[in-house]
């Protein structure tokens, strides 16, 4: 069984709540996550990283941090969407990356991950500077269409999150 084969089957055992088929999952994988995660070939980090949150491995968010600072784009898109997807019921996960969100966000050269990363802080609590940063950028003209758009929606999501609607 692969790495990912592996990740989906411990996706498909949360998703039938079988909580001990998948901690002897991520039992059987730990190691092997942990090395893809330090590969030098970025397909297999960016495959560790999406294996994080099938395997829902909140243990090791600080590998997922890592993969926010990943120099492939493959990589870093990876860990958000992983960070996303472990955000969803624990806001304080982006929360303790926000300053890094807030730089993907505004600076990553790729635009792909500048919107995974504002997708991101959708999960999050609703704090002014994230709400004041994704207003300026659906703002600014000078920004792709598609990342104005989002940063528009989590702004509102956000704005409306924090006015606890």
């Amino acid at each position: 069984m692969t790495l990912a084969e592996a990740a989906a089957r411990a996706d498909q055992l949360a998703a039938e709540g079988d909580a001990r088929g998948l901690a002897d999952l991520r039992q059987q994988w730990d190691e092997e996550v942990e090395h893809a995660a330090r590969h030098a070939d970025y397909r297999l980090r960016a495959q560790a990283y999406r294996a994080i949150a099938q395997f829902r491995y909140r243990q090791k968010l600080e590998l997922l941090r890592r993969g926010l600072e990943d120099e492939s784009p493959a990589a870093r898109g990876s860990a958000l969407i992983a960070l996303e997807g472990l955000s969803r019921t624990h806001p304080g996960d982006v929360n303790s990356v926000r300053a890094l969100l807030h730089e993907l966000a505004t600076r990553d050269a790729n635009m792909a991950v500048r919107r995974l990363a504002i997708v991101c802080l959708k999960n999050g609590s609703a704090q002014r500077e994230t709400i004041l940063l994704l207003n300026g950028l659906a703002d600014d003209d000078e920004q792709e269409s598609d990342l104005r758009k989002t940063a528009k929606t989590v702004a509102a999501a956000l704005t409306k999150k924090g006015r606890g609607q």
